[in-house]
Formats: C-alpha cells, sequence, structure tokens
C-alpha cells in the first residue's frame, strides 16, 4: 500500500499508471549469462516487483515496460526460455501490460564498434512472436500513450521508416491531447548535443526524436536502459530516465566519493526500484519507489510489505522547512570508459540522485551557496525545479549588485529569499545599500550575523579557529530592540537563529515565537547536525530523526518561521563529521524517510495547530490535524512504553522504521517487539490517540 497526499495544486486525480524498466530476466531462477552475482537474482526482483504492482489498492490503470525485458539476446537457445520466465513472473498482473523493448530483446543499437549482435528484421520478427508489437499509442480519454521501438533509429531497416512514418502521423492526430512518450534508449543523458555513446541515440535520429519531444502537447517521456535515475526537460515535456529492478549500471558509481559497494556498485540495491505515475487533471507526479533489492522466489507468496510513503515537491504542502545543500547537488563529470562496450573514451553525466533523494522527501526548501546562483550549469537546474516547486534561499557573505540580480534572473530560479552572512559592525556600514537591494529586487534579506571569535571556551591553551554563522538563542532578548528598529527601517526582513544539535527544538519554540512577535522579524532557524566539537563525528540518526519530525510538524503552526538544517549529504571528512539526509552513495537515510512519512501523511492540512506537549519532556509535542489527534513521541523504549499502556491510541507511526500500525493486532506486536532486548534508546514515534 502507498500513502501519499491525496489533494494535488494539479486539480482531481484521473488515474495511475507504473512504469518499470529494464527487469533483466534469465532464462531460469538461478542462472545468468552475466558473471555477476547481482544478475542471478533478477527474476526473484522482478517477481517481487510485479506482486508488488498487483496488490496495489486501487489498481493502476496499467504497467509499462522500458525494455531490456529479459536478459539473453534473441540469438540464444535461452531467449525463448527468459521469455517464458518473465510470463510467468508478470501473471500476477490482473491489467493490461505495454512493453517496448530494449538491446537485450532485439539486439543493439546499430554501430561499427558494437561487440554484440545488433538490431536486425529476423530478431524483430523474434521479439514480436514473443511479446507482440513492438511500436504501439493508445488512447485513455485525453490522453495519448504512444510507444516508440528505439533500436530501429538510425538503424538503416525497413521499419525505421514505417516506424518514423506512423510515429509522426499519431503525434499529429493527437489533437488537443496530452501525450505520453515511452522507449528504452533515452535520446541524450546529459545535454541535446553531447556525443554519441552507448547511452544515447546517436544523429540523425537524436534531432528528430528531441524535436517531436518539445511538441507542446508532450507531457512526459520515459526511458530506461541506464539502469539510473536522470531527470530533464525538452519544452514542456518533463523526461525521466529510470533506475533497474535488475542491477545498477556501475560505471556510473564514479559520482561516489566512497567506495562503490557490493559487486563494484553493480549491487546497490538502494537504488534499484520502479516509478507511480498520478496522471492529473492538469499535469502529473512521478513517484520514485525503492525496492531496496526485495526478492520473491517462484512459487512463494509475497512477504507482507510495510506501507510505502510517497512525497513530492508537486504535492507537498511543507514550505517552511527543508535542507541547506553545502555539497553539490547537480555535479557533472566525466564518467570513464572502464571496458566492455564502454571501451572508448569517457562521457558527461550530471549526478541527478541528490535530486531524487529531495523529491522523494517532498523537500521544496533548499538553502545553497551562492556559487550555484553564479554558476550557470546549477543555475538553470534551480531555473528548471523552481518550475517543479522548489524554493530557494541564497547564503552569501555579500550583498549582490542589482544588476547582478537582475541578470541571474533569480526568480525564475526559484530564489524567494538571501541569507547574507556578515559582521554586525559591516552591517552598520551598509545599512543604505541593503534598504536600496530590497527596495528595488523585492527580495527578502535575512541577516545572519557572524561570530569570528567565541572566548567561552578559552582556557589559555586553545583558541577558537571556526566560524559561527547566526545569532544564538541567548542573544535574541538583548539584540530585540535593534533588530525591531531595523526590520522596521527596511534594513531586512529577519534573522539566521543558530539552533546546535543538543538544544531541543520544541523546547526552543516558545522563545523563537516570542521573539517572532516581538520584533516583527521573520526567523531562518539553522538546525545544526554536527556536534559541537569539529573533530567528534555526530552520527545519531534517530535523534536526527527526531528533530525533522519536530519541525515539520512545528512549521505548520508556527508563521514566519521557517527551518533549515544544515546539511543534506553526510560529512565524512574534514571538519564537524556528521549524519545527515543522505549518505555519501546519496541513498536516505532515517531522516530523509522521517520527512518523507511526515510529509505524506500530513501535506493535505495547511495548518498543524500544537497543543502542548506530549510528556513531561519537551520534544514530545501534542498536535492535531483536522479532526483527529496526535503526540509525536521522542522518548526512551521505557517511557514509550509506559505512555502507551495508559493512553487510548487508534494509529502507530514508527518514524525511524517506516512501520505503520493500524490494527490493535499490529499496535500489540509493535509493543512486544519495543520491549525485547537490545533495543535502541530514542523512540521516534507518531501516535494518533483520537
Amino acid at each position: 500500500m502507498f500513502k501519499r497526499p491525496s489533494s494535488s495544486r494539479q486539480g482531481p486525480l484521473l488515474f495511475t499508471f507504473v512504469v518499470v524498466a529494464d527487469t533483466h530476466v534469465n532464462e531460469s531462477g538461478d542462472v545468468s549469462s552475466s558473471p555477476f552475482h547481482t544478475n542471478q537474482l533478477a527474476n526473484e526482483r522482478a517477481r517481487h516487483v510485479f506482486q508488488d504492482i498487483a496488490a496495489m489498492t486501487p489498481a493502476p490503470a496499467f504497467v509499462v515496460h522500458l525494455g531490456d525485458i529479459v536478459h539473453p539476446v534473441p540469438s540464444l537457445p535461452t531467449f525463448a526460455d527468459a521469455v517464458a520466465q518473465f510470463k510467468d513472473i508478470t501473471s500476477a498482473l490482473a491489467i493490461p501490460l505495454h512493453l517496448v523493448p530494449g538491446n537485450h530483446d532485439v539486439g543493439d543499437k546499430r554501430i561499427d564498434w558494437m561487440p554484440a549482435d545488433q538490431v536486425c528484421a529476423a530478431y524483430i520478427d523474434i521479439y514480436r512472436e514473443a511479446f507482440g508489437a513492438d511500436y504501439h499509442a493508445f488512447d485513455r480519454g485525453e490522453l495519448r500513450f504512444i510507444f516508440l521501438n528505439s533500436l530501429l533509429l538510425n538503424s538503416g531497416l525497413a521499419e525505421e521508416a514505417v516506424q518514423r512514418q506512423w510515429f509522426e502521423a499519431e503525434m499529429d492526430r493527437a489533437g488537443g491531447k496530452r501525450i505520453f512518450l515511452f522507449m528504452h534508449y533515452p535520446p541524450f543523458i546529459y545535454k541535446e548535443d553531447e556525443r554519441g555513446n552507448y547511452d544515447n541515440i546517436d544523429e540523425p535520429a537524436r534531432s528528430w526524436l528531441v524535436g517531436q519531444m518539445k511538441r507542446p502537447a508532450v507531457e512526459g517521456v520515459f526511458a530506461g536502459h541506464v539502469h539510473n535515475f536522470w531527470y530533464d526537460r525538452t519544452n514542456q515535456a518533463e523526461f525521466y530516465m529510470l533506475p533497474s529492478t535488475a542491477f545498477l549500471r556501475h560505471d556510473f558509481t564514479e559520482f561516489y566519493k566512497v567506495s562503490a559497494g557490493y559487486e563494484f556498485g553493480r549491487g546497490d540495491v538502494e537504488k534499484f526500484g520502479y516509478f507511480v505515475v498520478d496522471v492529473y487533471e492538469s499535469g502529473h507526479v512521478a513517484y520514485a519507489v525503492r525496492t531496496m533489492g526485495r526478492q520473491t522466489a517462484q512459487g512463494q507468496q509475497q512477504a507482507a510489505i510495510p506501507t510505502r510513503y510517497l512525497s513530492h515537491p508537486k504535492t507537498s504542502t511543507f514550505d517552511r522547512v527543508g535542507v541547506e545543500l553545502r555539497h553539490p547537488w547537480a555535479e557533472s563529470m566525466q564518467i570513464t570508459a572502464t571496458g566492455g562496450v564502454q571501451e572508448f573514451g569517457r562521457k558527461w553525466a550530471r549526478n541527478d540522485y541528490p535530486l531524487m533523494a529531495l523529491w522523494e522527501m517532498g523537500a521544496r526548501l533548499s538553502k545553497v551557496p551562492d556559487i550555484d546562483l553564479a554558476e550557470h550549469e546549477s543555475r538553470e537546474r534551480m531555473r528548471l525545479m523552481a518550475r517543479l516547486g522548489h524554493r530557494y534561499i541564497v547564503t552569501t557573505l555579500k550583498l549582490p549588485q542589482e544588476e547582478t540580480t537582475v541578470d541571474s534572473g533569480m526568480q525564475d530560479c526559484g530564489v524567494y529569499a538571501l541569507e547574507i552572512n556578515i559582521t554586525l559592525s559591516n552591517f552598520a556600514r551598509q545599512k543604505e545599500a541593503w534598504k536600496s537591494y530590497r527596495r528595488h529586487t523585492g527580495h527578502s534579506l535575512y541577516l545572519s550575523k557572524i561570530l569570528t571569535y567565541d572566548g567561552s571556551n578559552y582556557d589559555g591553551k586553545h583558541f577558537s579557529h571556526f566560524v559561527k554563522a547566526g545569532f544564538a538563542l541567548d542573544e535574541l532578548e538583548g539584540s530585540a530592540e535593534f533588530l525591531t528598529d531595523g526590520r522596521k527601517a527596511g534594513e531586512f526582513d529577519g534573522i539566521t537563529v543558530r539552533i546546535e544539535a543538543d538544544q531541543d527544538l520544541a523546547s526552543c519554540m516558545p522563545q523563537l515565537t516570542a521573539f517572532r512577535q516581538r520584533t516583527g522579524c521573520l526567523i531562518l532557524a539553522s538546525l545544526k547536525l554536527a556536534d559541537k566539537s569539529l573533530a567528534v563525528a555526530r552520527i545519531d540518526d534517530r535523534a536526527n530523526a527526531a528533530k525533522v519530525v519536530q519541525s515539520m510538524a512545528l512549521s505548520k503552526a508556527s508563521d514566519g518561521i521557517a527551518f533549515v538544517f544544515d546539511t543534506f549529504m553526510d560529512v565524512d571528512r574534514g571538519y564537524f563529521p556528521r549524519n545527515a539526509f543522505i549518505d555519501r552513495r546519496f541513498n536516505p537515510r532515517p531522516a530523509a524517510q522521517a520527512f518523507t512519512m511526515m510529509s505524506a501523511l500530513f501535506s493535505d492540512f495547511e495548518v498543524l495547530p500544537m497543543h502542548g506537549f506530549g510528556t513531561t519532556r519537551a520534544g514530545s509535542i501534542s498536535f492535531s490535524a483536522g479532526a483527529a489527534n496526535f503526540v509525536l513521541l521522542c522518548e526512551t523504549a521505557e517511557t514509550v512504553e509506559s505512555y502507551l499502556e495508559r493512553t487510548a491510541h487508534s494509529e502507530l507511526y514508527d518514524l525511524v522504521e517506516c512501520c505503520t500500525c493500524l490494527t490493535a493486532n499490529a499496535i500489540a506486536d509493535f509493543h512486544t517487539r519495543l520491549m525485547a532486548k537490545p533495543r535502541p534508546q530514542l523512540q521516534v514515534l507518531l501516535i494518533r490517540t483520537s
């Protein structure tokens, strides 16, 4: 079962469909022509996926497979056995399954250095006999879905011209219908004019296809082959490249700054998955579903899958809580050719896994350094993401020139505020410039006080050698008059307040709220995840998750206060090492999963009124969502058990383990597990009390 926000800015939900890519089903459950162990598990992983889809309630309208259906190529005698395996695996589906061929299904694209069998008429005939038409289209209401055999492009086969004429006619006859396109090979993975490589469509067919994608009626394009996630846009069309259910194309693990993991990255199961696409009256939302490499053996009933939580910036309403993107989040690099069909040269690619994690969380707000706005590529990614609902606070050491602001098109890039880090002495000399900037640009400014010297730890042997930015809580009272005057004078809109990792956020809220009401200043709460010592690693994922869910609940109860976590990706080297939302392979940690759950559960509510603390500990808070009342418990296992024994409750959510208990038996089972030893000390639970 999937839980996601029921409301959308895009009108009523019309229907849902599912997109799967690159299952690479083998001729039997324990044999693969690939030497990698990961490939031997492809059948069981595909079976899990299709049983998962078959169990969806309500059922999707249809399923799309983007090719590389099977692993053996048509020239092998095992091809027919793999086809039979795939049909058995998908027999659980009671809904239509639409296929397009991949290079493993009809042969590789035509290129003179390709070592594998290339596409030919005989292989296409074998495919058609096994699976049916290799290209087709159908309509559903006011939408048209077109499925393309991308291996025909540039093939020189007679069928290439036939498909092209048919495709253009289908596009022309669509009239006012919205169009979705599906194919195996993507036309490009990095930019439209990139050099040809194993992962894209070569010229001249690429330009023709991209031109078709740019027709105004095309809303979405889905491609496989690359076994990784990328997102782009061609005119109005959102362009998705999907991960595989079977294995990672591990040449792209060059993105990692750590070891690639199992089988040199091929077995990075946290990136395996498929997409669920909700189609609305106006637009669509594509959710990534991570399968985590789960398996179901032939003849085995699928194990119960816990409720999965889905979110996206298009559906999330958590506008006042986000993350600081200290690391590059749209980093491009040349991917090394290491052999096989990647023998020659290098190819450019962008790492979109940080973006995928942000989408899964439904994180709409990010703080980025000014270099992201200054450099063309990251600025254009900001502009692209702004169309989906992303909003940015740009943090900088100096006030930009007004003409620079205009030239960069900050508003089009989703920038709504600037955080200026400055000493108070320098600010005093620049007040008039700040006033002028606000008056002429309309951008909000946050004053982030720089503390360059901290004598609180001075003992005659050590000295402070790091910078702190933001007002401390204990500075607010003494600075209230000065900051009130500055806001009224139009010098700034708000201030940054620094909240340390060991400060309980819920306990801080009364002081933040009182300051906001007294001064009228907006507050940007910078939530630190690092230890106070720059040499001590803070790796407490449960404490991070607790602060995440606190901030999300509080963000919908406090106007004018926003929360940004520092930082989004783990810091595992340098100063202040700490765990964050994603690890250095860009896979989600508990903080990210907790963010997703809260976003999925409460995005349908604009306000979550607070009712005080849930227990004697300030970190546990009580709030309501519509007619339902909830308590957020961030407590020891013993305290949680005591609370549950004396309090009536109908629903229980473990926000770290992503566990949902909606029945009395499930809650009783949770109680039993809770008191089992060993158990984590800090529990982060959401309890519905009425």
